[in-house]
């Protein structure tokens, strides 16, 4: 077995992360190296050096989107996943705006929150599959001045798109498309 992905929790609720950290740690793929409720302290927990940030989008001294905009401001490079109550289309559009990773909803089962977050560390982005639909709506309606962002992708981004927005991994996509893992991280 590998070595655990290291993680930070990023929560306003002291329980939740508690639990969080618990399941986490008995799963066994997951390491917590820090948990906070805090954008402060989550600075200084990027000192631990994480594969990962897991962050809420309600904090106790922010709001986790303009965190996670904060923190790609000041060079950090982490990926950062939402893990949220809220399925809105906007706040989900918000925080990938922000420069987070993935969208995850807290109602999902704790494996799937695990497996999601592993590839987000590997630089995959990862989306509740009970997203999937939004995001594709939501990059549907999104109209500029060249016509739609999908009508801005290329046949082979289209094709991975619909792949990602049935919750398929980079690595399943790149088998099925017959193209390397890394040909679709670009596309991505």
């Amino acid at each position: 077995m590998s070595d655990p992905l290291r993680a930070v929790l990023v929560d306003d609720h002291p329980l939740f992360r508690k639990g969080l950290a618990e399941l986490f740690e008995h799963d066994g793929r997951v390491r917590v190296i820090g948990v906070t409720g805090s954008l402060d302290e989550a600075r200084r927990l990027l000192a631990e050096n994480p594969d990962v940030i897991v962050m809420d989008l309600h904090l106790a001294d922010a709001d986790g989107v303009e965190a996670i905009g904060a923190l790609r401001a000041e060079g950090v490079t982490t990926p950062m996943v939402a893990l949220t109550v809220s399925d809105a289309q906007e706040d989900m559009a918000q925080a990938f705006r922000a420069g987070a990773r993935g969208y995850l909803l807290k109602s999902m089962e704790p494996d799937e929150v695990i497996e999601a977050l592993l590839r987000a560390a590997r630089g995959e982005v990862v989306v509740a599959p009970a997203m999937t639909e939004k995001l594709a709506r939501l990059l549907d309606a999104k109209e500029d001045a060249k016509g739609s962002l999908l009508d801005q992708l290329t046949q082979r981004e289209r094709e991975i798109l619909s792949y990602l927005a049935r919750g398929l991994s980079n690595k399943a996509i790149a088998q099925s498309l017959n193209i390397s893992a890394d040909t679709v991280k670009l596309h991505v």
